[in-house]
């Protein structure tokens, strides 16, 4: 497939999805559905903090490219990430598990990334666990 295709296939994915019951708009064509609602009495996540989170990524043909399940869940400083992450994290609340589809542009844009060909909309499913 000619990356043009590929990428106008994850755009009309993203905009399929949008129509789907549940699935919101958060900003910048991030879209979430929430899976299991937290405590929304605790805390939310700035940019500066350190998150603790179990996450699946995939690409919308399904492929899981990245999965934090089976281990330990990592604690990243929020700033570091993709801004697709950046954007929803800060939206949940300890205890949440989103279903978040970050477009091209949120994530790594055109370029390549292993397991991840540039272009493509990523899938994750998030659960936050602590916010420091």
């Amino acid at each position: 497939m000619a990356k043009q295709e590929y990428i106008d296939k994850n755009r009309a994915w993203l905009r399929q999805k949008a129509q789907e019951t549940g699935v919101r708009e958060i900003d910048k064509g991030i879209l979430y559905k929430e899976i299991k609602r937290g405590n929304h009495n605790s805390p939310m996540p700035n940019r500066g903090s350190v998150v603790t989170v179990h996450y699946v990524g995939k690409t919308i043909n399904g492929k899981v490219f990245d999965s934090s399940r089976g281990g330990t869940a990592p604690a990243f400083r929020l700033r570091d990430l993709i801004p697709g992450w950046i954007i929803a994290l800060q939206k949940m609340h300890v205890g949440d598990k989103w279903e978040i589809c970050i477009p091209a542009e949120q994530a790594y844009g055109k370029f390549n990334q292993p397991g991840i060909p540039g272009g493509s909309t990523l899938i994750f499913e998030i659960e936050l666990f602590a916010v420091n």
